[in-house]
Formats: structure tokens, C-alpha cells, sequence
């Protein structure tokens, strides 16, 4: 199997089958991109990551911002829920394989969350979690396009 790369771009990790339809040449394009315009900004932040860590052992405390102090002592309220998020009764969390996707979206809960970017136990690897997604969106019943609406 071969996957072609963008410029400067390189996969060091094992390819496994099936990784082609979530390593699509966009997709690949778009990591590119934004790699190219934000790996120096996350490079500044990583730095100050371990500077602050540095403070934090040797005992400073964390607090808030001053220059927020008018944010947390101000007079406001947050909007009100989306009717659509109203009836979240149960929320299913867990490890993205197909089988827990399947009892997910076959369980009747008004959502389901899940972490792509948790390493997956039987591989460590963070791909194969969008894999599963795609595998399991593409033999999914017809059922599972409806749009969930609130019940009493």
C-alpha cells in the first residue's frame, strides 16, 4: 500500500491496511498546511509548557490572570442550552473500535462523544480510532441518519 506525502511531510509509524481512506491525500494536505503555519507557534508554547512546569515544581502556586480579574468579577450569564442539547440523558464514553461505536449509536442516546486522539490499547497508535469511524459509518443502517429529537 502506498500513500503519497505532501512535501516535507513524513509518516514514521507503521501504515496498516485501511489507514488510506483516513490518510487521504486532503487530509494529509490539510495537516501539511496547518503544521507549516502553527509548528512554530505550538514550538513557543511547548517551551513556556516546560518553563511553567519548572515554576510549579519549585513551588509556585496557579491562579488566575489579573488581567482577567474583570472577566470572573463582571456581571454576565451564559446562553441559554441549545434546544437541541436539552435531552442529554445519557452520554457514552470509551474506546473508539467499531463494536463500541455500533453499541454506541445503537444505544438511543441523544449523543455520543467520543476521543480520537486517545491511543488506542491494542495498537498505541491514534489512527486507527478515525479508521474505525469511517468503517463503521460506512455500514451503518439507515437509522442512524435520523436526527434525535427530545422525548418526555
Amino acid at each position: 500500500m502506498s500513500i503519497t506525502l505532501p512535501a516535507g511531510m513524513q509518516i514514521t509509524g507503521e501504515i496498516k491496511p485501511g489507514f488510506e481512506r483516513v490518510l487521504t491525500p486532503e487530509a494529509l494536505a490539510l495537516v501539511a498546511k496547518l503544521s507549516r503555519e502553527f509548528e512554530p507557534r505550538r514550538q513557543e508554547l511547548l517551551a513556556k509548557r516546560v518553563e511553567r512546569a519548572k515554576r510549579l515544581d519549585a513551588g509556585e502556586r496557579p491562579d488566575f490572570l489579573a488581567e482577567t480579574a474583570h472577566i470572573r468579577n463582571g456581571d454576565w450569564k451564559i446562553a441559554p442550552i441549545p434546544k437541541a442539547l436539552e435531552c442529554r440523558r445519557v452520554e457514552i464514553t470509551g474506546p473508539v473500535d467499531r463494536k463500541m461505536v455500533i453499541n454506541a449509536l445503537n444505544s438511543g442516546a441523544d449523543s455520543y462523544m467520543t476521543d480520537l486522539k486517545t491511543r488506542t490499547p491494542r495498537t498505541g497508535t491514534t489512527r486507527s480510532p478515525a479508521s474505525s469511524i469511517c468503517r463503521t459509518q460506512s455500514a451503518r443502517p439507515s437509522r442512524w441518519n435520523r436526527t434525535a429529537s427530545p422525548t418526555s
